[in-house]
Order: structure tokens, then C-alpha cells, then sequence
């Protein structure tokens, strides 16, 4: 993931900062709790394609 990149996304939910998890190729909204799929180095920022963290997932 370009950093540029990532320090211009915002969640489109709240407009909150994200977090890369690398491994699991995901974009990460605490705040909301979302994460966002990246697919073919292309992130998927639609809410319909997040899914809901679970309580026990770790930010």
C-alpha cells in the first residue's frame, strides 16, 4: 500500500483515519469498526463490500 495513499483515505462511514493491516490486506476504521478489503492493490472503500470487526479483533 502507497503510504501517500493511505494518508489521504478516510473511512467513508465517518471520515475517520484507517489502519493497513498488511497481512490480512484490509483497511482497518476503528471507529467504526470496519474493514475495508484491498484487492488487486486496489482498496474497496464501500461499505457494502466492509465487513464488521468482530469484538475479540484487535485494532
Amino acid at each position: 500500500m502507497d503510504k501517500t495513499l493511505l494518508e489521504i483515505l478516510a473511512c467513508p462511514s465517518c471520515k475517520g483515519s484507517l489502519n493497513y493491516l498488511k497481512k490480512e490486506q484490509e483497511l482497518i476504521c476503528p471507529a467504526c469498526r470496519l474493514a475495508y478489503p484491498i484487492r488487486d492493490d486496489i482498496p474497496v472503500m464501500l461499505t457494502d463490500e466492509a465487513r464488521e470487526l468482530a469484538a475479540d479483533e484487535g485494532l
